[in-house]
């Protein structure tokens, strides 16, 4: 129980690293040096890899070892459109069945995100620590009264892969965006029971975080 629990541990370290980007796309996984990173064993670093592997984040080359998964243009655009038809699906099923509580707590995440500093503080072109978990938070409450479980784990991975890009994206936009309106645009949406209009803002969201990086490339 000890060594699951140390492994779990690690696991989540790694991701938080991986998601945030301190971790880059294309570096290579040293097993020793993760194992002083995370101050953990070499089989707890073992099994942390092998659940990033199958969650996407690392990819494992044969007789080279393990390595940053790489981030790609398409597979933004793919993972976009995909995150965008499955948001739609868990929004409109939870607006369906969300309650007065749920209402409550859509209103409150919608409030602490907007009271979290975006910023680093000794970082300002990169996202806080407090606002991904105030970020996070704000999102998954608007799907909470979602019934379906596969919907919402196919929502969970989607996610995750995309905070990858969304971390990026802070650095490289052009223009600042008004994130507090968009979120709160998406909130009241969510709270009226306008499905339709939380749908559509939620889709023009994510897509303004993945225009951004791919200006960048473009031009």
């Amino acid at each position: 129980m000890a060594s699951l629990s140390l492994t779990e541990t690690v696991y989540r370290q790694l991701r938080a690293d991986l998601t945030a980007g301190r971790l880059p796309p294309g570096q290579r996984l040293k097993i020793d040096d993760l194992c002083k990173r995370t101050s953990a064993g070499s089989s707890a670093v073992r099994e942390a890899l092998s659940r990033l592997v199958s969650d996407g984040f690392v990819a494992i080359e044969p007789r080279r070892g393990f390595r940053v998964a790489p981030l790609a243009l398409e597979d933004l655009r793919d993972l976009t459109q995909t995150r965008c038809q499955i948001e739609a699906l868990c929004i409109r099923n939870s607006i369906t069945h969300g309650d007065i509580h749920w209402e409550t707590t859509v209103v409150a995440a919608s409030h602490r995100l907007s009271r979290t500093p975006v910023a680093a503080a000794d970082d300002p072109a990169r996202y806080s620590n407090d606002y991904a978990v105030a970020h996070r938070a704000f999102h998954e409450t608007i799907v909470a009264a979602c019934k379906s479980h596969w919907l919402l784990r196919l929502r969970a991975s989607l996610y995750a892969q995309h905070e990858r890009y969304r971390w990026l994206s802070r650095p490289l936009a052009r223009m600042g965006r008004d994130l507090d309106t968009e979120h709160r645009a998406i909130a009241e949406a969510a709270v009226r029971r306008d499905a339709d209009r939380c749908v559509l803002l939620m889709e023009e969201h994510l897509n303004r975080t993945a225009r951004v990086l791919l200006d960048d490339v473009e031009t």
